[in-house]
């Protein structure tokens, strides 16, 4: 495809991915024409109280949903195909490409959202090419990952030839035997790859990350040693881990109990397709497992990141309704912490502990590693697409710099790189790349029941009413201007060195000052009526007051209810109406 120079440029718009881990989300545009390549969510932070999601903000593509033409999935983890429920609810996408399992899962996800009319899932297998509108051409190309059924693409535009690699290392030994195809992506840098969109991750550790078969040895003589019950932990959607695990349980003679509505849903898809093979009595439900001698039973459940809600957290806390540790149990962690749940996991291993578990954890025990190339991988891909132009991504902004400066030691020009934030525009066109202006980006907070958005304004009081607690004042005033009785004042959570008698009298003191300070600004004529009160002003001023008050009394900002009562509001009340209605009859 050839442009002229009339032609518009390749627009290339990460929403989420960079500068973070996770919310994976990128739009490319051209002309009128707009593909989303994965659409994920991430977690909360500690901060976010009561936030179950984190989404990108989609302000960008709300504006301009008539340009979206459809969307490429690379794989089914959570970052890359978690958020596309949520954004179905805001705009449709007329077809969704992607593998047969990461469709599998989202079709679950879709009908459970409601939103499964609003879209059409057309399944891929590698080196399939689609078209989606009149501009993109795109091509699936097998790699190896964390999770099975897991690709990179090619995508063919008017202006050239861009590879987004997708989360990718390079395993040579792949337990699912569907190995990287490195062939294709050999072809296509000889022909000519102008720009490769890179995965970052690991782009500070040096060498190559090790291949997933490498962690089955360790994971046998961990098995091998335990003589009582077992209960192993890893992410529900490494599927290949889990069918090694499936496969070392029969071996030691032990049957399967699955905890964990995202375990189960993953092993039934995978066994479905093919991605996982074991026989139906390797498993057993839990209450049959109660009933088997300790060392003939292993329990697969989620919780390896300490969610909050996920079964192993609640097994460590003592408040899962069905399992309790006791003496002799041992818990494998066959995972490491991601960026910011270190905190969270090791409690979940000192709780284990404190009930008597033998917790197996740590990089030391080789029972885990990363779904990400490491230095070297990104050595490997840069040499076989051999790029003109060089985007990373994926990544925290270290990373990003690290992979750049790979990128550099392989040959790519410094002025032919970016590096970016979320919503940066990339311009790509065959002889420049440059970042041309932003689009909206940040995030979208979805609560825990997973159908409202948490507003910045609702986040911050969270934040307040969790660090410095509630104050709750109701006062009522009279046409004059002057409070008609004593204000009601309760504390929640703050904590003050003033006697709770001497604080309700600074606020009657506060409230009574402001009013007799600034009352005739608020109203021309006070016995008139109601439309003479500037009752919102006079709110917003005592707020105001209350609140400088506060800060000066208990030195803390708590949250502040103020809770005004007025004449006006008296006078609209269902029973004033009634004694009206009344008196008129």
């Amino acid at each position: 495809m050839t442009q002229s120079k009339t032609a518009p440029s390749l627009k290339i718009i990460p929403l989420g991915g960079l500068h973070e881990i996770g919310k994976n989300t990128c739009v490319f545009e051209y002309d009128d024409e707009i593909i989303l390549l994965d659409a994920g969510l991430a977690f909360p932070t500690d901060g976010m109280h009561g936030v179950n999601i984190v989404l990108p903000d989609t302000t960008y593509l709300r504006d301009n949903r008539h340009k979206i033409k459809g969307m490429v999935v690379t794989h089914g983890h959570e970052d890359h195909i978690g958020g596309i429920p949520f954004h179905l609810r805001q705009f449709d996408i007329p077809v969704i490409y992607g593998p047969r399992l990461a469709m599998a899962l989202l079709q679950g996800k879709l009908e459970e959202a409601g939103v499964a009319d609003r879209t059409e899932i057309r399944t891929v297998r590698p080196r399939d090419v689609v078209r989606i509108g009149k501009y993109f051409l795109v091509e699936y190309i097998r790699n190896t990952h964390s999770m099975a059924d897991s690709f990179s693409v090619a995508i063919h535009t008017p202006v050239g030839l861009v590879i987004h690699t997708g989360d990718f290392k390079f395993d040579y030994t792949p337990v699912d035997g569907e190995a990287f195809d490195f062939q294709r992506l050999a072809e296509h840098g000889e022909r000519g790859v102008l720009c490769l969109i890179s995965d970052s991750t690991n782009s500070e550790v040096p060498g190559h990350t090790p291949s997933e078969r490498s962690v089955f040895p360790n994971l046998d003589r961990v098995f091998s040693q335990v003589k009582g019950r077992l209960l192993v932990t890893t992410f529900a959607s490494s599927v290949h881990r889990v069918s090694m695990i499936l496969e070392l349980a029969k071996k030691n003679n032990r049957k399967v109990a699955v905890v964990g509505r995202s375990m189960l849903n993953v092993i039934a898809h995978a066994r479905k397709l093919g991605y996982m093979k074991c026989d139906d009595d390797l498993f057993v439900p839990l209450n049959v497992a109660h009933k088997l001698p300790d060392a003939g039973v292993l329990i697969l459940t989620t919780g390896s990141q300490g969610e909050p809600m996920a079964a192993l957290t609640r097994i460590a806390r003592g408040e899962h309704k069905q399992i309790r540790v006791r003496e002799g149990d041992t818990v494998v962690f066959s995972a490491n912490p991601i960026p910011g749940n270190t905190i969270a996991v090791v409690n979940t291993i000192d709780q284990l502990m404190m009930r008597g578990a033998h917790v197996v954890y740590g990089r030391d025990k080789g029972i885990h590693v990363s779904g990400h190339g490491a230095q070297e991988d990104q050595k490997l891909m840069l040499a076989l697409t051999k790029p003109k132009f060089f985007l990373p991504v994926h990544g925290e902004h270290r990373m990003l710099v690290k992979h750049s400066e790979t990128a550099q030691s392989m040959g790519v020009p410094a002025e032919n790189m970016v590096i970016i934030n979320n919503g940066d525009v990339v311009e790509l066109e065959p002889e420049a790349i440059r970042v041309a202006g932003t689009v909206p980006s940040g995030i979208e907070l979805v609560d825990s029941s997973r159908s409202g958005v948490v507003h910045d304004q609702v986040l911050k009081e969270r934040q307040q009413l969790a660090e410095e607690g509630v104050v709750t004042i109701a006062a009522t005033i009279g046409w004059d201007g002057k409070l008609l009785t004593k204000p009601e004042v309760h504390l929640r959570g703050v904590v003050t060195t003033t006697e709770k008698a001497r604080f309700e009298q600074s606020i009657t003191k506060t409230i009574e000052t402001a009013l007799g300070d600034r009352w005739k600004e608020f109203t021309n004529n006070f016995e008139a009526d109601a439309s003479d009160v500037d009752w919102a002003r006079v709110e917003a001023h005592l707020e105001s007051e209350l609140r400088r008050q506060m800060r000066r009394e208990i030195k803390s900002n708590p949250l502040l209810v103020f809770l005004m009562q007025t004449p006006q509001a008296a006078s609209t009340s269902p029973v004033r109406r009634q004694l009206e209605a009344v008196k008129a009859s």
